[in-house]
C-alpha cells in the first residue's frame, strides 16, 4: 500500500521539476493517479524526468538509433516516464486513458521513423520508456523463454547461452535492438530460413491493453494475439513480456566473410547470388552488403563493395561441398571460413570485430546500428534482377556519398509458413528482401538530396520489386508510403497497410475495432479502428 506521505512527496518533487503543458493541475491528478494504481511505489526521482531535469536528454537520446529526430525542430515528450513493474505501465495506461494524454511507447528505440519516441500529430505527450524492464527467464527445460520487453536481443543471446550451448532464439542480427518493437514487426534473423521469425516461435505474451488490464494469451484471445506478432508496435497496447520457443543449434556453426569488387565480377557473383541465396540448403543464410569504396588507398575514384555474409548451422566441411555444388561463383574457401559456437556468430553477424568477448552482448551496444543520420526504404524481390539493372543501381549507389543496399535471402522456412499464419505476410515466393538507405553526417547541408536519393533508387528499382501491393517490410517503417493524420480513414491508411501486411491488413482492422475501437494507441502509421 502506498502511503499518503509517499504520494505527497511523489507529487511535490514532481510539480517542481515541470508543469504539464495544459495545466499543472493535470500533471497532478496523474501523478496520483499513477500512483494510487501501482502495486508497487513510484521512486520519483528514478521513473520521471521533464525538460527541467539534467539527466532528460541523456534519457531521450541514449537508445535512438535515428538522429534525425532528434533535431530541435522534432516535437519531445513532455515527460518521460521509465517504469520500474508491469503496474507501472498498467498505471500509466489507466491514468493517461482517464486525463486525455497522448502516449508514445520505446522498448530499443530503432523506429525507422522514431515513431516510438516522436508525434507529429498528437501534442503534446509523453513517452512511456521500458528500458528498466528487462528481465529474462530461461527454461531449459521446456525450451521456453520469458522475456520483458525492454530487454535487448543481445542480452537474450547471452542469458540463453549461459545456460545451454544448444539453444538460441531465431531473432535479429542487430544485438541492441529492443524485444518489444522487434517481434511485433516480425523480427528476422541469421536462422529465420531455418525456424522462421521471431513472432513466428513466440508463444505467449503479456500485453497491457487499452481498457489497462494485463492479459497473457489465454486472456487476450487468440485473435489479439495473432496481431501483435507481426502486426506492428503501437496498435494494440503494450506488450510486457514476450515467452519465445527456444530452438535447437548445433554447438559448432561456421562463419565466412567474402568480398567482391566490381572488378572482381562482382555483378555477376550478385546476379548468381539472387539465384541460388533462396534455394541453397537451409542451414545457410548469406547476407550480401553493398557499400561504395575507394579503388585503393590513395585514389579518389569509387566503385562497388559487396561483402558476403555467412553463417551456417554446423562445419566447414559441409559448408565447403554445399557451396561447390551450388554457388562455386563466389568461391569460397577453408581460409574465409571460421567455426565457433552459435553465441559467436551473433557477435560476428552484428559485426563486431573477431575476438569480441560475447559479455558485449550485454552492453546495449551494436556494431552493425550505430546512432546515424540516415534514410531508408525496403522492398521484396520475387524475380531475379537482370545484370542491366543491376549496373543501373551500381549507377545510383556511386552518385551518393556513403550508400547501403543490403539484401535478406529468403525461402526454407520462410516458404512453408503460410501468409495468414501472423499479419507478417512476406513468404512463398520471396526470394530476398531489401534495404536501402543514405547515412550523412551531422552538419551535412545536403540532407534532403540524401533522403532524396532513397527515392530515386526506389523508383528505379520499380520494374524488378513486387507488385501490387509493392511490399515492405514494417519494422524498417517509411512515411514515405502514407500516414495517418488527425482524422484516419481505412482508405487512406490502406496505402500503406496493404504494403506492409497485404490481406492482412483487414484483419488487422477488424481486431483493432475490437480490441481499440476508440484508437487510445496510435501513431502516424498504427492500425486503425473501422469506426473512426
Amino acid at each position: 500500500m502506498v502511503s499518503k506521505f509517499s504520494i505527497f512527496l511523489f507529487l511535490t518533487v514532481l510539480l517542481q521539476l515541470g508543469s504539464w503543458a495544459k495545466s499543472a493541475s493535470t500533471l497532478e491528478n496523474f501523478i496520483q493517479c499513477v500512483s494510487i494504481n501501482s502495486e508497487l511505489s513510484v521512486p520519483v526521482t528514478t521513473t520521471l524526468f521533464t525538460p527541467n531535469n539534467s539527466s532528460y536528454s541523456s534519457i531521450l537520446q541514449s537508445p535512438v538509433f535515428s538522429l534525425r529526430f532528434l533535431e530541435p525542430s522534432v516535437p519531445k515528450p513532455e515527460f518521460i516516464f521509465t517504469p520500474l513493474h508491469d503496474s507501472h505501465v498498467q498505471a500509466a495506461v489507466i491514468c493517461a486513458k482517464q486525463f486525455g494524454l497522448h502516449l508514445r511507447v520505446r522498448s530499443g528505440g530503432h523506429d525507422f521513423e522514431g515513431l516510438s519516441f516522436r508525434s507529429e500529430t498528437q501534442t503534446p505527450f509523453f513517452l512511456i520508456d521500458l528500458v528498466n524492464l528487462r528481465l529474462i527467464n530461461v527454461n531449459i527445460k521446456d525450451e521456453t523463454v520469458w522475456v520483458q520487453t525492454g530487454a535487448t536481443n543481445g542480452e537474450v543471446y547471452y542469458k540463453i547461452s549461459q545456460k545451454s550451448k544448444v539453444h538460441a532464439v531465431p531473432m535479429g542480427t542487430c544485438t541492441s535492438l529492443g524485444i518489444g518493437g522487434h517481434i511485433t514487426g516480425g523480427a528476422y534473423g541469421s536462422m529465420l530460413r531455418k525456424h522462421g521469425l521471431a513472432a513466428d516461435n513466440a508463444v505467449d505474451a503479456l500485453i497491457v491493453d487499452a481498457q489497462g488490464r494485463i492479459l497473457d494469451r489465454a486472456a487476450m484471445g487468440e485473435d489479439l494475439f495473432w496481431a501483435i506478432r507481426g502486426g506492428g508496435g503501437g496498435s494494440f497496447g503494450i506488450i510486457l513480456w514476450w515467452k519465445i520457443k527456444l530452438v535447437r543449434v548445433p554447438e559448432i556453426v561456421t562463419t565466412f566473410n567474402v568480398v567482391k569488387t566490381l572488378e572482381q565480377g562482382g555483378t555477376k557473383i550478385f546476379y548468381k547470388w539472387q539465384q541460388v541465396a533462396d534455394n541453397i540448403d537451409e542451414d545457410l543464410f548469406i547476407r550480401a552488403v553493398n557499400r561504395v569504396v575507394a579503388l585503393g588507398t590513395n585514389s579518389t575514384d569509387r566503385t562497388v563493395m559487396t561483402i558476403y555474409n555467412g553463417v551456417f548451422l554446423g562445419g566447414t566441411d559441409r559448408l565447403l561441398k554445399i557451396m561447390q555444388a551450388s554457388f562455386p561463383d563466389l568461391n569460397l574457401t577453408r581460409k574465409d571460413c571460421t567455426e565457433m559456437s552459435w553465441i559467436e556468430s551473433a557477435n560476428f553477424i552484428g559485426l563486431f570485430p573477431a575476438g569480441t568477448p560475447i559479455e558485449i552482448l550485454l552492453q546495449w551496444k551494436s556494431a552493425a546500428t550505430q546512432p546515424a543520420l540516415f534514410k531508408s526504404k525496403s522492398d521484396y524481390v520475387k524475380q531475379v534482377i537482370p545484370e542491366t539493372g543491376l549496373e543501373g543501381l551500381w549507377k545510383l549507389m556511386l552518385e551518393e556519398d556513403a550508400p547501403t543496399v543490403m539484401t535478406i535471402p529468403y525461402g526454407g522456412m520462410m516458404s512453408r509458413i503460410s501468409e495468414s499464419a501472423i499479419p507478417f505476410p512476406h513468404r512463398k515466393g520471396i526470394k530476398f528482401m531489401i534495404l536501402y538507405q543514405s547515412n550523412w553526417q551531422e552538419g551535412d547541408k545536403k540532407a534532403t538530396e540524401h533522403i532524396n536519393w532513397t527515392r530515386k533508387v526506389y523508383n528505379y528499382l520499380t520494374p524488378y520489386v513486387s507488385k501490387n501491393p509493392r511490399e515492405a517490410y514494417v519494422n524498417y517503417r517509411d512515411l514515405d508510403l502514407g500516414r495517418n493524420r488527425d482524422k484516419i480513414s481505412f482508405r487512406e491508411a490502406s496505402a500503406w497497410g496493404q504494403r506492409y501486411f497485404k490481406s492482412n491488413f483487414e484483419r488487422l482492422v477488424r481486431i483493432k475495432t475490437k480490441v481499440d475501437p476508440h484508437n487510445f494507441f496510435k501513431h502516424e502509421q498504427s492500425i486503425p479502428p473501422l469506426t473512426l
